[in-house]
């Protein structure tokens, strides 16, 4: 048997997509090492991700990074895409263990999050992005592990900081079980 998208997760990959370009465009904070910025847009993917799962957080992360590339600097950089894509999908997986529409979202879900996450960014930003650019690009070794490590680092805190936020807010507007009794 055949599964396929929901409308509700395309809807969400079509406007997280947008989302992140926006947030990628115009929220972002320079470090001071050159491409490499604090990340509103890794944020919001790894809440949405969270959300729809890793189809459409890996979807968004592809799409909206893919899009935000090609309106900011006229062509796409494939190897931070793949990331984004990365990203995006696995903590997605995360989705599967957290139970966000039932209120919950404690202490041991944000550890636990914030571990799943900080892991995720590493093996993105600080092994497959560097890889992936002196495999595709040819660039400097120093130069792109430096801008890989600032990226998950800045990664780690701008998604330990919002995405935990966003994620506490969105299950405090979720039912904690059936508030609805039968009355004789």
């Amino acid at each position: 048997m055949k599964k396929s998208l929901s409308i509700k997760t395309i809807v969400a990959i079509g406007i997280g997509s947008a989302v992140y370009v926006i947030l990628g465009r115009f929220l972002t904070i320079p470090t001071g090492i050159p491409n490499t910025n604090i990340e509103t847009a890794i944020a919001f993917l790894a809440f949405i991700a969270v959300l729809f799962g890793p189809i459409a957080g890996g979807l968004i992360g592809l799409i909206g990074h893919a899009l935000k590339d090609i309106l900011m600097w006229g062509s796409i950089w494939w190897s931070w895409v793949f990331v984004s894509l990365f990203i995006g999908f696995a903590i997605g997986f995360y989705a599967y263990k957290v139970k966000l529409e039932d209120g919950v979202f404690g202490k041991k879900e944000i550890i636990s999050f914030n571990l799943v996450q900080i892991i995720v960014q590493i093996i993105g930003w600080g092994v497959l992005a560097p890889t992936l650019d002196i495999s595709i690009y040819a660039e400097p070794a120093n130069k792109v592990f430096t801008q890989g490590l600032v990226a998950a680092l800045t990664n780690i805190i701008s998604v330990g900081v919002i995405s935990t936020i966003l994620l506490i807010s969105y299950a405090k507007t979720q039912s904690k079980g059936s508030s609805l009794t039968k009355e004789d």
